[in-house]
């Protein structure tokens, strides 16, 4: 589990497709304190650690199924060498839930159809999926690619949500720009929710 709040940007420094993709990620983080098997959600997607380095760097690699492939940005449109990424740590006990629970299991990509200046802020338009627009609504929780933000406005497929500058100096959303795939989980509880009511309604 996570809770959407980033806690360092990693940056892909080697990709090896062999079987499997293995992603080399440097990172901030102290690799004395990951072990091997720990949880890390990578851009949103909770891959695990299977090896770890800190020459020249602090470094951690992790194995991407062609499940994860398919139903992430990575698929769409690849991690190649210098490319930036959100990263969190998995939840422990006694931490502050400081978004909202997130599990890692991207459930699929969505596009950033704008992108304009709202005060300090920014406000950035997505597409979603047809499949999971119905589980987005207004003031409802999203994880973007990792990060929990709050959903402002829902117009059929698109949604907006609301960068403040701390947010976009602390994760890569600095960068955002239009055309850009971003691997979407929706809330949990709005899934429970949709389904409850599906199973109460009577049949038609």
């Amino acid at each position: 589990m996570f809770t959407g709040i980033i806690t360092d940007i990693g940056r892909v420094l080697e990709v090896e497709r062999a079987g499997d993709l293995r992603v080399r990620i440097a990172t901030g983080y102290d690799v004395e304190r990951i072990d091997i098997g720990a949880s890390i959600a990578c851009d949103g997607a909770c891959l695990t650690v299977v090896a770890l380095g800190q020459e020249p760097q602090n470094w951690f690699e992790v194995e991407i199924s062609a499940e994860t492939l398919a139903r992430t940005n990575i698929g769409q449109d690849g991690w190649g060498p210098g490319r930036r990424l959100n990263l969190e740590r998995a939840l422990r006990v006694g931490d502050e839930l400081g978004g909202h629970i997130v599990t890692g299991h991207v459930d699929g990509v969505a596009e950033v159809v704008s992108v304009a200046g709202e005060g300090d802020s920014t406000r950035v338009v997505l597409r979603a999926p047809d499949e999971l627009a119905r589980f987005i609504a207004p003031k409802g929780s999203v994880a973007l690619n990792g990060t929990s933000l709050t959903v402002n406005e829902v117009e059929g497929r698109a949604f907006g949500v609301n960068l403040i500058p701390h947010t976009r100096q602390v994760t890569t959303w600095g960068g955002v720009a239009v055309g850009d795939a971003v691997n979407l989980e929706i809330d949990t509880l709005a899934r429970y929710v949709a389904r409850l009511a599906e199973a109460g309604a009577p049949a038609g």
